[in-house]
C-alpha cells in the first residue's frame, strides 16, 4: 500500500506540473480552456472555476488540458487553432519544459535540506583503492588534474571516468600546502566507470544547490541523449527500457531506501519525460511541433482530420509498445 501511495505521488506529481504548464500558456496567450484534467478514465472530484472544469480522475496515469479547437475545427476566436503558430508552439513546449523545472527543483530541495551538494573535497578514502594506494587523505582537496582546473565534484567524475588506466596527475590541497600525485583510475566491476576510490564531502548552500541542479539535470540529458543514441545503433533493447510497473517497482525500492531516492527518482522521470515528449513521435508533444513547423513552411495548416489520423495511429502504436513493455516488466519484476 505504502508503494502504491508514493508511486500515485511521483505519477500525480509529475503529471500535474506536466499538464500545468501547458494550461498556463494555454491561458496566457488567450486560449480557452474546458477541462485540466489528473488521471485518465471517470471523475472522482469536480469543480468549475470560470469558464474552466477542474478534475480528478479515477486512473492515475497521464492526464490532459482540453483546450478549444486544438482537435477540432472551431471558430471561436479563443480556440487553439486561431492562435499564431508561435503561440501554439509555446503552448505545446511548455509541457515538457515544466517537466525540466520540476526536476531541477527538486534537485535543488535534495542538496539544500537533504544531502547538501558535492564538493572536490575528499570525505572518505575508500580502502585498497588507487587514492589509497597513492597516500590520498581525507579532507585533501582536489585543485586539478593534469593542469585543468577542477571547479566541482561532476567534471572531477567526468574527467576520472574518460581516464580508465591512464595515469593523472592529480593536484591536492593538504593544510595549506600544494602536493601533487599520479593516479592511475580503475574501473569498477559494478558500475563499469572508471573511478580513484574517493567519496566527496558535501557542502549545504542555496547557491551551490542551484548550480548543483542545473549541472545535475544537464548530465542526465547527456546521458538520455547517448542512450537514445545506443537505441538507434541497435545498441540497446525493450530490455534496457521500464515501464509503468517497472517503474513502480523502481519506486518502491526507492520509498524503502528514503524520500531522497524517491526525490531524485521523480526527477529522473520526470527529465526523461520531458525528452520523450519532444521527440517526433505521433500523439506526442514533438509531433505536435512538427505539424506546426510545417504549417509555418506551408503558409496553411495540415488538414485536422489527417493530422488527428496521424495522432490516433501513433497513440494505438504507443499504447501496443506499453503493452509489451508492461507485460516483459511483468515477467522481469514479479
Amino acid at each position: 500500500m505504502y508503494t502504491a501511495v508514493v508511486a500515485i505521488f511521483v505519477f500525480g506529481l509529475l503529471v500535474f506540473f506536466h499538464e500545468l504548464g501547458h494550461f498556463a500558456v494555454a491561458k496566457f496567450v488567450g486560449i480557452k480552456v474546458h477541462e485540466f484534467a489528473l488521471g485518465m478514465g471517470p471523475r472522482l472530484i469536480k469543480f468549475t472555476k470560470g469558464e474552466t472544469d477542474y478534475s480528478i480522475r479515477i486512473l492515475p496515469i497521464g492526464g490532459y488540458v482540453k483546450m478549444e479547437g486544438e482537435d477540432e475545427v472551431s471558430n471561436d476566436n479563443r480556440s487553439f487553432s486561431k492562435k499564431t503558430v508561435g503561440e501554439r508552439i509555446s503552448v505545446i513546449i511548455a509541457g515538457p519544459l515544466m517537466n525540466f523545472i520540476l526536476a531541477i527543483l527538486l534537485f535543488v530541495i535534495i542538496f539544500y535540506t537533504l544531502t547538501g551538494v558535492p564538493t572536490t573535497e575528499i570525505q572518505q578514502i575508500i580502502p585498497q583503492s588507487p587514492a589509497e594506494e597513492v597516500g590520498l587523505q581525507e579532507q585533501d582537496e582536489v585543485i586539478s588534474v593534469n593542469g585543468v582546473e577542477m571547479t566541482n565534484w561532476e567534471q572531477l567524475v567526468d574527467t576520472i571516468n574518460v581516464s580508465a588506466g591512464i595515469p593523472l596527475e592529480v593536484t591536492i590541497l593538504r593544510n595549506g600546502d600544494i602536493i601533487k600525485k599520479t593516479i592511475t583510475p580503475e574501473v569498477d566491476e559494478e558500475t563499469g566507470r572508471a573511478m580513484i576510490g574517493i567519496v566527496p564531502a558535501t557542502e549545504k548552500s542555496l547557491a551551490l544547490a542551484v548550480t548543483g541542479s542545473f549541472k545535475q539535470t544537464g548530465m542526465i540529458f547527456r546521458e538520455m541523449f547517448m542512450f537514445f543514441g545506443s537505441v538507434f545503433r541497435r545498441q540497446a533493447t525493450t530490455a534496457d527500457v521500464v515501464g509503468p510497473v517497472g517503474i513502480i517497482n523502481l519506486v518502491g525500492e526507492a520509498s524503502r531506501a528514503g524520500w531522497v531516492y524517491v526525490l531524485h527518482l521523480a526527477a529522473l522521470i520526470s527529465i526523461n519525460l520531458g525528452i520523450i515528449n519532444l521527440l517526433p513521435i505521433p500523439a506526442l508533444d514533438g509531433s505536435r511541433i512538427i505539424f506546426l513547423g510545417l504549417e509555418s513552411l506551408r503558409g496553411k495548416p495540415v488538414d485536422p482530420e489527417k493530422e488527428a489520423m496521424v495522432h490516433i495511429v501513433g497513440f494505438a502504436l504507443l499504447m501496443l509498445l506499453m503493452i509489451v513493455i508492461t507485460y516483459k516488466d511483468i515477467l522481469t519484476f514479479y
